[in-house]
């Protein structure tokens, strides 16, 4: 947030120093398009930085659903800051809204299914923990957080180790008190995997007809693991995906290919 302001302050607003310190006024943010609402806590934190006698007060809360054209908050305080905080403020609260709204499309796709939807680490660099706590409000699950917190062995890390066994194996040793989980390219790796007792299994880039099939040689082991889909899974297509009985479908477009929610700040009452 000080980042924030500070790339967009800098040594002052020459704009807002046009209008006299002493005002106050009152201020609304109006949602122009259906959202799911995230972002408060960076919306209130900007102004708090600003002037902490901003005050800021949610019709709703956090992760409710926002019909186009509806009022979010009340805002009122001296001007200058209302109108400083104006824009790196509504940019925190259309990302993460954005954020929030997109995961609960695809949340709301797999409805009735016992899938869960995933986050990747396919984020924008210093707002991760932010965009992940979006996904959280949107409804889906948060996977790794970074590097450390889960073994996640993929294509590189298994021709570098020489096979998945000898990497489930170094993982074991390495980190014995993390999950592992192991990214797999075919049914025959998938196998190799279930034989090194990985913890879950991402099927990457598997069709449909190869997910329930991976599905099925996972249920008739004698030690069934948790399955991940991942690969370009779309919104059109991520309910079909969900059928075949894998129990977590990450997206990455969820953080990567985000669209801001249009919001704006109407100042209501200046001088008041």
């Amino acid at each position: 947030m000080t980042r924030a302001l500070r790339e967009d302050v800098g040594s002052g607003d020459v704009t807002a120093s046009l209008i006299s310190a002493a005002q106050m006024a009152r201020a609304q943010v109006l949602c122009r398009e259906p959202a799911v609402l995230c972002g408060a806590a960076w919306f209130d934190e900007t102004f708090r930085q600003i002037d902490p006698a901003v005050q800021v007060s949610w019709h709703y809360p956090e992760g409710a659903s926002i019909a186009a054209d509806s009022v979010l908050c009340a805002l009122a305080g001296p001007t200058r800051a209302l109108l400083t905080g104006e824009r790196t403020a509504l940019n925190f609260l259309q990302l993460l809204s954005g954020t929030a709204t997109l995961t609960r499309s695809y949340v709301d796709a797999i409805s009735g299914t016992s899938c869960q939807i995933l986050d990747t680490r396919k984020t924008i660099p210093g707002l991760r923990t932010a965009q992940k706590y979006a996904v959280y409000c949107g409804g889906a699950s948060n996977h790794r957080l970074g590097l450390y917190d889960l073994v996640l062995i993929k294509e590189n890390h298994i021709a570098a180790a020489g096979s998945i066994g000898a990497a489930v194996s170094a993982a074991r040793a390495l980190a014995p008190q993390l999950r592992i989980e192991v990214e797999v390219e075919d049914l025959q790796q998938l196998r190799e995997a279930l034989q090194a007792r990985a913890d879950i299994i991402l099927l990457d880039n598997f069709d449909l007809e190869l997910l329930r099939a991976a599905v099925a040689i996972n249920r008739a082991d004698e030690r069934p693991v948790l399955l991940e889909s991942s690969g370009g899974v779309s919104l059109q297509g991520v309910g079909a995906v969900a059928e075949t009985g894998v129990d977590f479908i990450s997206v990455g477009a969820l953080t990567k290919h985000v669209t801001a929610i249009d919001l704006s700040m109407r100042i209501l009452t200046p001088g008041a």
